[in-house]
């Protein structure tokens, strides 16, 4: 039981995209920059023992070091993204990606 507890409370994504859009960097009052960024992903999975074609596109998010990072990443590029899912506002029911780590596919 206490397995599944820890499980209910998890909250991590990895996933593999291509970079399709950049915004404008921005920064909080702490001076840390924040980074929002547009991703591609196009692949399959199995669901229920059926192979899935996917092709969508989502948002995401970076703040600090990593957003620095990713900022310098040239369009087009594919990469392979650690995070998790929240909310895009205190209010909002939309998720979105805030991206921890990242490396190049």
């Amino acid at each position: 039981m206490a397995a599944a507890g820890r499980a209910a409370s998890s909250n991590r994504c990895l996933i593999a995209a291509k970079l399709i859009r950049q915004g404008r960097a921005r920064y909080t009052p702490a001076g840390l920059q924040v980074q929002e960024l547009g991703f591609q992903f196009t692949g399959s999975v199995v669901e229920a023992g059926f192979e899935r074609q996917l092709d969508y596109e989502f948002d995401a998010i970076a703040v600090g070091d990593v957003a620095g990072r990713l900022a310098q990443v040239a369009l087009g590029t594919d990469l392979v993204l650690n995070g998790f899912l929240a909310p895009t506002s205190r209010r909002s029911k939309r998720i979105r990606l805030h991206i921890t780590e990242y490396a190049r596919d």
